[in-house]
């Protein structure tokens, strides 16, 4: 699972996902992406579970970036559990991700394995998404 090695505070506040990604929003270093149409918090096993689903697909053939990273800390209190008594104990990481940001990259592989490699990818994704092609 991605998480980060060390943070320097544990906790986080929520935060809002209001508007467009403006960076991380052009496909950079592959020749076809998968794109965020809308906000939403990806979790680590969430980024895990579709690149494996595009690396089977491919069957290890191409090179496969990961754009997006979990640094955010979501924390759970226990069930059955008074308010009170602060902020719960950590459970999870998520990458926020703003509409417009790519998420994965691919190269070394035909447009018709691609996007049916991103296809099964976005079906683990809580968001919607879809498939991009580099311009030029």
């Amino acid at each position: 699972m991605l998480m980060p090695k060390k943070v320097k505070y544990r906790k986080m506040m929520k935060g809002n996902m209001n508007g467009k990604a403006y960076r991380g929003s052009d496909i950079s270093f592959g020749e076809y992406g998968l794109k965020a149409l809308e906000p939403g918090w990806v979790s680590n096993r969430q980024i895990e579970a579709a690149r494996i689903a595009i690396t089977r697909h491919v069957k290890r053939g191409c090179k496969v970036w990961i754009r997006i990273f979990p640094d955010k800390p979501l924390t759970k209190k226990p069930a059955e559990t008074r308010m009170g008594k602060g902020k719960g104990a950590l459970e999870s990481w998520v990458a926020v991700v703003k509409p417009g940001r790519i998420l994965y990259e691919m190269s070394g592989t035909d447009e018709k394995v691609a996007k049916e490699a991103m296809r099964l990818a976005s079906h683990k994704l809580s968001i919607a998404t879809k498939f991009v092609k580099r311009l030029a």
